[in-house]
């Protein structure tokens, strides 16, 4: 997802706006690097006559943007999800976007680095979730379930949280209403979660 309008100027008053999360203010310039100036750039160009250099240079950043794909898990409701982690800037502003499917008992934990309003969007998202959002103490603060895709750019709506949050988990839409899931409960993350401790 990506940002929805201007930061205000009481930060701690508005939410960020994330899914992949891009906080508010940054404009779409900001968001696409200038490949000419940067390094990468520079490793690109002197790699363009080296066929294995460049494979090996994409693959790299590739899984640069991506979250961390292992056997991370969550548990909420009593019931088990493998989640890819996203903790780092580039993780949180690409979520799950463009993607078809998310598997069943699967999803995406978003680790911020402190508790405060959230918003997440939908823009790029080709599947409908339920983004839940919990506090410090991992508790469920907020919810918008089944939300939709949204195929309009900027002027997709964002879906904020109703009380500050450090973690928002992204899951197929339909699973907190089949979980039964109220504020206040509790979500439990793998302890080997780097990020998390």
């Amino acid at each position: 997802l990506t940002p929805a309008g201007p930061r205000s100027t009481a930060a701690s008053a508005r939410p960020r706006i994330v899914h992949g999360n891009i906080e508010l203010g940054r404009g779409a310039a900001d968001l696409t690097p200038n490949i000419a100036s940067s390094k990468v750039g520079a490793l690109l160009r002197s790699s363009a006559m080296n066929p294995i250099a460049t494979l090996s240079t994409g693959c790299l950043l590739l899984l640069a943007g991506c979250a961390h794909a292992s056997n991370s898990w969550v548990e909420l409701g009593g019931k088990h999800f493998v989640v890819e982690v996203a903790d780092t800037d580039a993780q949180r502003e690409r979520g799950l976007m463009f993607r078809d499917e998310l598997p069943a008992n699967h999803g995406m934990l978003f680790v911020h680095e402190r508790q405060e309003p959230q918003a997440y969007w939908m823009k790029n998202t080709r599947i409908p979730l339920d983004i839940l959002y919990f506090d410090n103490a991992r508790n469920l603060v907020s919810q918008q379930r089944d939300v939709p895709p949204c195929s309009l750019g900027d002027a997709c709506p964002p879906y904020p949280s109703e009380a500050p949050a450090r973690y928002v988990l992204e899951l197929n839409a339909g699973e907190a209403a089949r979980l039964g899931l109220q504020n206040g409960s509790k979500l439990s993350i793998d302890p080997h979660i780097a990020s998390v401790r």
